[in-house]
């Protein structure tokens, strides 16, 4: 390897390598690289010998408590290979401090496109896209449908109380990242707490599901996903809030405030994706569930992404990031915070 790249020790990381996939590696010469896109783990291709590979690590510096948990992430890829919710193929988990300073996993990488941006859409036919939406409610409803147990995941959380054990971890979350004062997230973390739904299903979640996080197999059609990723918020949980948390990434064409949000702005803004209530109603005939306290569950979402991106602008603002899409991520906290309290006066969405 040539180059040094940040959170990577080469000389670390190829001795391990001989040792955890040496059929990969052979000897020979590899080089890795940063992948750009995502605000939280560090996402690295290795191009080795025998093939390229992902590699995924903690961010830099110091992390929250039970955040960024590679084993868990490494887990639940492992458990979901053999359902019909495609994942990558784990390959290797390292627990040995001594190579990165933090646990990371290796796995395959699955062929296809990710559609980040508003280019990547553009260039998809109405119907490409409207598939496209489908297919994403489907994998969802797959997901939500697995017995956790069946995999091997009864025990990978607790999903009685989930909301409102949510709501006091992020409330917790909150007061180890903020940078600045701003008492309407003090609001609006009550305010949650007292609207909890009485009554819940119970699933393994996802806990960031959004289109960018998903890999599209190229030149099938109608579109396919080949792979969901970034699952180190995964555990068993409320399905409503997997869909409010997709709902909350979702640009609908007449949303002009959602550009302040710098997560795949403009991504489903094209003719032919459906709107917000619409993919929520897709997944709701798909599931049989009732969406009628949706509102709480957009605002849980606003507040949870909210308080993820101020974890973002910390680290932004101590020089530990690593890739491009940081820099706005402060500004659009206090917007989130003001969308979920409008989202808990709501009626209706």
């Amino acid at each position: 390897m040539n180059t040094e790249l940040p959170g990577l020790p080469a000389g670390n990381v190829e001795k391990w390598l001989h040792e955890a996939l040496p059929d990969l590696l052979n000897g020979g010469p590899w080089q890795a690289e940063v992948i750009s896109g995502g605000l939280s783990n560090i996402t690295y291709r290795l191009h080795l010998s025998g093939g390229t590979v992902i590699l995924r690590r903690p961010p830099l510096g110091e992390i929250l408590p039970s955040a960024h948990d590679m084993k868990r992430e490494h887990r639940i890829l492992t458990a979901l290979a053999p359902t019909n919710v495609p994942v990558p193929r784990t390959l290797a988990l390292c627990t040995d401090p001594e190579v990165l300073g933090r646990p990371f996993y290796v796995m395959t990488e699955v062929p296809g496109d990710i559609l980040r941006t508003a280019q990547d859409t553009a260039n998809l036919t109405p119907e490409a896209r409207s598939a496209t939406a489908d297919a994403l409610m489907q994998t969802l409803a797959d997901l939500h449908s697995i017995d956790p147990a069946g995999v091997g995941l009864a025990d990978y959380g607790r999903p009685d109380g989930y909301c409102a054990r949510q709501i006091l971890r992020w409330g917790e979350q909150w007061q180890r990242s903020r940078t600045r004062g701003l008492p309407d997230m003090d609001v609006l973390l009550n305010r949650l707490s007292d609207s909890v739904p009485e009554h819940s299903d119970a699933s393994i979640v996802h806990g960031d599901y959004r289109l960018d996080n998903t890999i599209i197999e190229p030149g099938v059609l109608p579109p396919r996903i080949a792979g969901v990723l970034d699952w180190e918020l995964s555990t068993l949980g409320d399905p409503l809030a997997d869909l409010g948390m997709t709902l909350t990434y979702w640009h609908d064409r007449d949303d002009t405030d959602r550009a302040q949000i710098p997560v795949a702005v403009g991504v489903t803004t094209h003719e032919g994706f459906p709107s917000s209530h619409e993919v929520a109603e897709k997944y709701a005939t798909l599931t049989g569930r009732d969406l009628g306290q949706l509102p709480f569950y957009l605002a849980f979402s606003a507040m949870k992404l909210a308080v993820i991106l101020e974890g973002v602008h910390a680290r932004y603002l101590g020089g530990r990031t690593v890739s491009d899409g940081y820099a706005g991520a402060g500004e659009a906290v206090p917007f989130l915070v003001a969308k979920g309290l409008r989202q808990l006066r709501s009626l209706d969405w």
